[in-house]
């Protein structure tokens, strides 16, 4: 992609604050350990303008539990190294899903149940503070459902469901407003990815698992929302007033 793989020192100290920022507002995240100036010089258009300037290069140390995402999987699905897959995948549930046993036959399932209800959780969470992850494509989606890869994000300004923090995103696809349903693209190729360590009743489990994807991330987000504006208990016309303020925000 003609890229250099370097970092500049903007971006990085954005990286390092915004990973400590998701921290402490409680959103699961990576997190930033060390910053490191480079002596090495960086050529970057920071505006896509044409207009080249030399920048600082810097290294940002990141920690996590564990890097692998969703395009682990993908990766090996696509292959058919379905062995190491199966190996791989049994040493993430070993590892980071303490709840699942290894010898329950229905353990992938299980894992896929989880992963998806963590995902809706995560995105509901980048919602409920207007953070807009600027690639969410499989290989920046976390199996433990954290929030990685500080490229190009955003926060909201203002409720703008059409706000993209990614300048190269033509399309609009990874635009705020549909960071939930690029979640269950996401988790539709997970599921593909897992199919073939599944069997056919297992399947069809799992299908229906990710058909209740959409319901688990809009109870969050109403609980979410619900607990930012104080209000207390069940309410059928809570809902309501929830889209009513952010209608309304989008018309100020």
């Amino acid at each position: 992609r003609s890229g250099d793989g370097r970092a500049v020192l903007r971006s990085s100290v954005r990286e390092f604050l915004c990973s400590e920022a998701m921290h402490y507002l409680g959103i699961p995240t990576s997190r930033a350990a060390s910053l490191v100036v480079s002596d090495d010089d960086v050529w970057r258009d920071q505006f896509y303008n044409g207009n080249i300037k030399k920048e600082r290069g810097a290294i940002v140390l990141r920690l996590a539990t564990s890097w692998f995402r969703i395009g682990s999987l993908e990766i090996l699905a696509h292959s058919g190294e379905l062995d190491l897959q199966r190996r791989l995948l049994d040493f993430i549930i070993q590892r980071h899903f303490p709840s699942i046993a290894m010898n329950d036959s229905n353990r992938y399932l299980e894992f896929f149940s989880t992963v998806v209800s963590e995902t809706a959780n995560l995105i509901a969470l980048w919602m409920s503070v207007g953070f807009a992850h600027g690639v969410c494509n499989t290989d920046n989606f976390s199996l433990l459902s954290i929030t990685i890869d500080y490229g190009p994000f955003g926060f909201m300004d203002s409720y703008d469901p059409n706000f993209v923090p990614n300048t190269s995103d033509d399309e609009r696809r990874y635009k705020i407003g549909n960071q939930a349903n690029v979640g269950l693209f996401n988790l539709s190729k997970l599921l593909q990815a897992l199919k073939p360590l599944l069997d056919p009743r297992q399947k069809q489990l799992a299908s229906q698992i990710l058909e209740g994807y959409g319901e688990r991330y809009y109870i969050r987000f109403i609980e979410l929302f619900k607990t930012k504006l104080g209000l207390l208990g069940e309410n059928e016309d809570d809902n309501y007033l929830i889209a009513f303020l952010l209608k309304v925000s989008l018309l100020c």
